[in-house]
């Protein structure tokens, strides 16, 4: 039996701030939020007075190979920076992923992120795959690491994928299930990415849909980032992309669309229906010009949005604090209106606004008995920028950022401590990192 014990902090719960309390962990859940001094501490003891705890945040969609991608293509539109960052794929060796893998998930859990959903891209070697599990099992992060899937070539990515990245159908599902098998009982589950509805036959989207159904899988896909998708499919498929997908019966309620900047209210009202979640990347948008999802619209049809800071060669951080302040700055901003997309809002998105899709716990709001121990101790007092603190949540949502992250705990264990990793070597990181970019480029 494991425990921890928060003591003497301010903590989010129920929608509001609770001045004054201690929180019990145990066997990875919190069992207790009570008035500080109710009783003894036990357990593993984190000191919180004068910081501010909050559930943890979830990152809905990142690619965490990209993160010796930083900068890669800047300038460039969708079409043509996919081009770079493929070639960068297709050599991607297992030192490569791991070091790039283990980067990015210490650098989210340094910015409050404890649980990602990872959309690997269709990859033929196995020994990459298993750089990357060993990545995050290294970091321990909570991870869905979504196996990339394609059945349709073609080089120019426009009606298709990366020939080079793909490998047959069956032989990739097959892999999933090893890959599940191996992963089962621990932090990290299974399921399977899709890079558009234009890299999936019918019969491919039928056949993903069905295996994904069949083990309670998630899937996740990118739709609609920017009008190719609608273009493609209506030149080649004579329909639109939504409907490309819900004719292959590839829209349900395990599925999270990534982006959908382009979709209309008829594609939110489908959505919506079918019961599909949508990861919101506001920064990789802005980076690749792609436009901005609607997000309140998507909201008041009833669509479960999540927040996505996507792969490091298009945002180009794993920082979901800052992602969290501009994803609500963005939508104020072109829509004239301040009083949008506050931090109870936000804070919602951030940690479980897609969560039951992805198959992640879903959460009441704030930090509550019962819930997994995934907690973010903040203090705004690490950063100069933050204080004097007149509201913690107007704070946390207008300059919070990752340096007023403390203590991270996933599954009520402590992974980071001061600000750094109590697992890896963070400079070691930083230097094997340096040296693979200089391979890479």
């Amino acid at each position: 039996m494991s425990e921890a014990f928060i003591r003497d902090v301010t903590v989010w719960s129920q929608g509001r701030w609770l001045a004054g309390q201690d929180v019990r962990v145990r066997d990875g859940r919190v069992t207790a939020v009570e008035p500080h001094g109710t009783r003894p501490a036990a357990g593993e003891v984190v000191d919180g007075a004068g910081g501010h705890l909050i559930p943890g945040l979830v990152n809905t969609h990142t690619h965490l190979h990209q993160s010796i991608m930083r900068g890669i293509a800047e300038g460039e539109p969708l079409i043509r920076w996919l081009r770079y960052v493929a070639e960068g794929t297709v050599t991607l060796t297992p030192e490569q992923a791991y070091v790039a893998a283990a980067c990015a998930s210490v650098e989210a859990l340094r910015s409050g992120t404890t649980a990602l959903v990872e959309h690997m891209w269709p990859h033929p070697s196995r020994e990459v795959h298993d750089a990357v599990l060993r990545a995050l099992e290294d970091t321990g992060i909570r991870a869905v690491v979504c196996r990339g899937v394609a059945d349709r070539p073609d080089e120019t990515r426009r009606w298709g994928f990366e020939p080079r990245l793909m490998e047959p159908l069956d032989a990739v599902l097959e892999h999933v299930d090893e890959l599940a098998a191996r992963t089962a009982g621990g932090r990290i589950t299974l399921g399977v990415a899709v890079p558009n509805p234009r890299s999936l036959t019918p019969d491919g989207l039928r056949r993903v849909r069905a295996f994904a159904a069949e083990r309670g899988m998630p899937a996740s896909i990118h739709l609609l980032e920017t009008a190719t998708d609608e273009d493609m499919c209506r030149e080649h498929a004579g329909m639109g992309a939504v409907a490309y997908l819900d004719q292959a019966g590839f829209l349900w309620d395990r599925l999270l669309a990534v982006h959908c900047c382009k979709l209309d209210a008829e594609g939110r009202a489908i959505l919506a229906d079918r019961g599909v979640a949508v990861s919101y990347n506001p920064l990789s948008n802005m980076r690749l010009g792609s436009g901005v999802a609607p997000v309140p619209e998507m909201l008041e049809a009833g669509i479960r949005v999540g927040l996505g800071v996507d792969g490091a060669a298009s945002n180009d951080t794993q920082d979901a604090l800052e992602t969290m302040r501009i994803g609500a700055y963005l939508q104020r901003a072109v829509r004239g209106r301040s009083d949008l997309l506050g931090f109870a809002d936000m804070v919602r998105l951030a940690t479980t606004g897609a969560n039951a899709v992805v198959g992640l716990e879903d959460r009441p709001e704030g930090v509550v008995p019962g819930v997994q121990a995934d907690l973010v101790l903040l203090r705004f007092d690490r950063d100069l920028a933050c204080v004097p603190v007149l509201d913690p949540g107007a704070s946390l949502l207008t300059t919070g950022s990752s340096r007023t992250v403390d203590t991270v705990l996933v599954d009520g264990e402590v992974l980071i401590a001061d600000g750094r990793s109590t697992r890896l070597d963070e400079k070691d990181l930083i230097a094997r990192a340096m040296v693979l970019a200089q391979d890479y480029m």
